[in-house]
């Protein structure tokens, strides 16, 4: 009972995942990006060994069409699994076994794939890339968040006779470097996607920030003289 959807931005080269379920703690799961290379995700019933062997072959130089392949031979119950893999190149593609609940379904475009299954509908998966592709100029970070926010009002998650809340979510972005360049989760939360909202709203002031204590730490405020360039106005947590 996801719907997420992974993307490359061709102008950047970063990859990028935004994610929203049912079960708790998603962003454990979304280890699947590698720098350079592409980003794959399982969910469904989600087997955590597929990342790895996934980043694995992404760093070999697979593209996304062998790397899908060599996931679902290694996986004894592949119907149960959504599998979904961008690469480099922007080749994307995805796989919704029959065993996955209703409704799910994928739709892939130029370098993403939106997906989902325990949905209200196909308009959940559609809005999402249609919300993705709307915003071609924009930060991979900000499409995402707003092609999950699409999901979400197009019905998002349901299993046939109630509507299922969104309880946890993730967001997250790799560039050039080995680590991620944006990681936001919520891991408990009825409104996981608001709360993602917010978070990401409250985090984007400081990104520069934090990248600056990375590369010229001598040259940089403390925290409370940096949250004066708000106005004053600080970022505490209510």
């Amino acid at each position: 009972m996801t719907y997420s959807l992974i993307a490359r931005c061709p102008r950047t080269g970063q990859f990028g995942i935004a994610i929203s379920t049912y079960t708790l703690a998603v962003g454990q799961y979304c280890d699947g990006l590698v720098s350079h290379r592409g980003i794959t995700m399982s969910q469904a019933s989600v087997r955590q060994a597929n990342n790895a062997l996934g980043t694995r072959l992404l760093r070999q130089g697979y593209e996304a069409p062998g790397v899908l392949d060599a996931l679902l031979r290694n996986d004894a119950f592949p119907g149960f699994r959504q599998i979904a893999v961008v690469d480099r190149f922007g080749h994307a593609v995805c796989h919704t076994g029959a065993d996955a609940r209703d409704w799910k379904g994928h739709r892939t475009g130029p370098g993403v794939v939106a997906m989902g299954n325990v949905l209200l509908g196909p308009a959940v998966v559609d809005d999402m890339l249609a919300a993705f592709e709307a915003s071609p100029d924009g930060a991979l970070a900000d499409r995402l968040l707003l092609a999950l926010e699409a999901g979400r009002d197009a019905g998002g998650q349901s299993n046939g006779s109630r509507r299922m809340p969104e309880r946890s979510a993730a967001l997250i972005v790799i560039g050039h470097e080995e680590h991620t360049d944006l990681n936001l989760r919520v891991d408990l939360q009825d409104h996981a996607v608001d709360e993602l909202r917010r978070l990401y709203a409250r985090y984007k002031p400081y990104a520069d920030y934090y990248r600056a204590r990375d590369l010229t730490p001598q040259r940089v405020p403390g925290q409370e003289v940096f949250e004066e360039s708000f106005g004053g106005q600080t970022y505490w947590c209510p």
